[in-house]
C-alpha cells in the first residue's frame, strides 16, 4: 500500500476547488463515457421524469436555508423536495427522521444541517456504504449565546418576574406593586463565579472563552479534547480529570457533550453520583441533549439545595418545577445558524460528489485529497474493512493494464474508503466500464464511483451480488 502521507496531503479549500477544475478539465476527452457504462448505460433508476442528465440531484427534507442551497450551482445541481427526488444522489435534511425506505439506491451521501445525527440511521447507512455528514460548529455561536442567556436566567429569576408582572398587569396592579414585589425575585451576579464546562468542543470552548471575558473562573473537562479546540480555550482555564471534580466547586455547570446510547454511552451521565457533588445553589445548564440528565436525581438538588436547572429540552419530571426553566429547543434556532449549517452541509456534499473528499463525516474516515493528476480518472471505492481489499482492487487495475498514479486507503470501524487516480492515456471507454464492474463485484465491495467531470454519472453498487449501475 502506498502511504497516504506521501501521496495525498491535507488540502485547503483552494486545493479542493482546484481538484474540481482539474477533474472537469478532463471531461472533453471523455465525454462519451457518460453514455455507456457497465451493463448498458450510466444511468439512474427511478422515475426518469424527475432526472436531468448531467446534473446531481439533491433531495431535501425540512425547510433548508436558501442561502445554503445557493452553494449548489444550478448548472450542476437540481434541488427537489422529498418524494419528488426519485433519483437523488444526495440527501440534505435537518430534523426529519430519515427512514431507510427514503434512501434510494442512487444516493451517494447524506448530510444533516446540524451536529447531531440521531434522526439518521447511521449504522445502516454504514452497512450500505453511504457516508453521513454533519456540520460541527455551524450553530456553535447560536447555542453559546443561549448558554450565556441560561446563566442569567439561572441567576436572576427573570422568568418568574415576567410572569408576575403579567399577572399584576391583568389585575391592573403593576404600577402599585412593582417596587414592593421586586424583592421576591432577588438574584446574584455571574462575575467572579465559577463555571464548569463539561465537553470542550466548538460550543464548550466558545462558552469558556466568553465566560472568562465576563469575569468568571472557568473549569473544564473533556477526555477527548482535540488540539484544535485546546488552542481555542482561555489560558486561565483549569482542566479537571473527572466530571465530579470539575463540578465540585462550580456555581454554574454547562454540559456540551454528545448523547450516545448503549453501554459506555452518555445516557443519564449527569446522575446521582455527579449531582451529589453539586454545591448548594449550583445551576445546571443543559443545551446538549435532554437524555444526558437523570431528572429524578437532579430533582433532589432542586428541592433541597436551592439549585436551578435551565434546559433546552422537554422534561417530563421537571417541566413545572419552580427551580427549572424549560425552553423549546431554541439552541440553533437563529437565521444565522440555519444559514451556516446549510452552507456547510452543501459544501461538504459538493466536495464529496465532485472530488471524493470526506470531511465532517460521522461514519466514514476523513480523507483529504489533492487535485487529480492530469490525464487521469478518479475511482472511489467503498468496502468492508477487511484485510486484503486494497490488494484485490489494485490487482484488477493491473490485470487491465491500468497505471495507478496515486492512491489512498482510509478506514473507520467496519468501513474502508479507497481513492485511486488512474492514468487514462491510451485507454478507451471499455477499459473503464469493465474495470469498474470487476471492482464493484469483488467480495466486500459496497459501491464505487468514477469521477471524471460529468455530474450524476459513474456510480455502481454491489447489491448482495447484483450489479447496480
Amino acid at each position: 500500500m502506498i502511504p497516504a502521507t506521501s501521496l495525498l496531503q491535507t488540502v485547503s479549500k483552494t486545493a479542493i476547488q482546484s481538484a474540481r477544475r482539474q477533474i472537469s478539465a478532463s471531461t472533453a476527452a471523455l465525454a462519451d463515457i457518460s453514455v455507456e457504462h457497465g451493463r448498458g448505460e450510466w444511468k439512474t433508476f427511478g422515475d426518469p421524469t424527475t432526472y436531468q442528465p448531467g446534473k446531481f440531484q439533491v433531495c431535501t427534507y425540512n425547510k433548508i436555508s436558501p442561502d445554503g442551497l445557493k452553494k449548489f450551482p444550478e448548472s450542476q445541481y437540481e434541488i427537489k423536495e422529498g418524494e419528488t427526488a426519485a433519483n437523488a444522489h444526495a440527501i440534505l435534511l435537518r430534523s426529519h427522521k430519515l427512514q431507510e425506505s427514503e434512501v434510494p439506491h442512487t444516493v451517494r451521501a447524506i448530510a444533516r444541517c446540524g451536529a447531531g445525527t440521531n434522526n439518521v440511521p447511521v449504522a445502516r447507512m454504514t452497512e450500505l456504504g453511504i457516508p453521513v455528514f454533519n456540520t460541527p460548529g455551524a450553530n456553535a455561536n447560536a447555542v453559546k449565546e443561549l448558554v450565556l442567556a441560561g446563566m442569567l436566567l439561572g441567576s436572576r429569576r427573570v422568568v418568574d418576574g415576567i410572569n408576575h408582572m403579567t399577572s399584576l398587569g391583568e389585575q391592573g396592579l403593576a404600577k402599585e406593586r412593582v417596587e414592593k414585589d421586586k424583592a421576591l425575585f432577588g438574584g446574584r451576579e455571574i462575575k467572579g463565579k465559577t463555571l464548569a464546562v463539561i465537553g470542550l468542543g466548538h460550543i464548550g470552548a466558545s462558552t469558556a472563552r466568553d465566560a472568562e471575558h465576563l469575569g468568571m473562573k472557568v473549569v473544564g473537562y473533556d477526555p477527548g479534547l482535540s488540539i484544535e479546540n485546546a488552542l481555542k480555550l482561555p489560558r486561565s482555564i483549569d482542566l479537571s480529570d473527572s466530571i465530579a471534580n470539575a463540578v465540585r466547586d462550580a456555581d454554574y455547570i454547562s454540559i456540551n457533550i454528545p448523547y450516545i446510547k448503549g453501554e459506555g454511552g452518555t445516557h443519564g451521565i449527569i446522575g446521582k453520583a455527579i449531582v451529589e457533588n453539586f454545591k448548594s445553589g449550583a445551576v445546571l445548564l443543559n443545551f446538549a441533549r435532554g437524555e444526558l440528565v437523570d431528572s429524578e436525581a437532579l430533582k433532589d438538588h432542586l428541592d433541597t439545595n436551592d439549585g436551578r436547572y435551565i434546559s433546552d429540552f422537554p422534561d417530563d419530571v421537571l417541566w413545572n418545577h419552580e427551580n427549572s426553566v424549560i425552553l423549546p429547543h431554541l439552541g440553533a434556532s437563529t437565521g444565522e445558524a440555519e444559514d451556516a449549517a446549510a452552507a456547510m452541509a452543501a459544501e461538504t456534499i459538493r466536495d464529496f460528489l465532485e472530488t471524493g473528499t470526506i470531511r465532517n463525516s460521522v461514519n466514514f474516515p476523513p480523507t483529504s485529497l489533492t487535485a487529480a493528476p492530469e490525464n487521469s480518472i478518479r475511482f472511489t471505492i467503498v468496502t468492508k474493512n477487511t484485510p486484503g481489499m486494497l490488494a484485490h482492487i489494485s490487482e484488477v487495475f493491473a490485470q487491465d493494464d491500468l497505471n495507478i498514479l496515486q492512491q489512498i486507503n482510509q478506514s473507520r470501524g467496519e468501513v474502508a474508503y479507497n481513492v485511486v487516480d488512474v492514468d487514462i492515456s491510451g485507454h478507451g471507454v471499455v477499459d473503464f466500464k469493465g474495470v469498474q464492474e470487476k471492482i464493484t463485484m469483488l467480495d466486500g465491495v459496497l459501491s464505487s464511483r468514477v469521477i471524471y467531470g460529468v455530474p450524476g454519472t459513474g456510480y455502481a453498487k454491489n447489491l448482495e451480488g447484483d450489479y447496480f449501475v
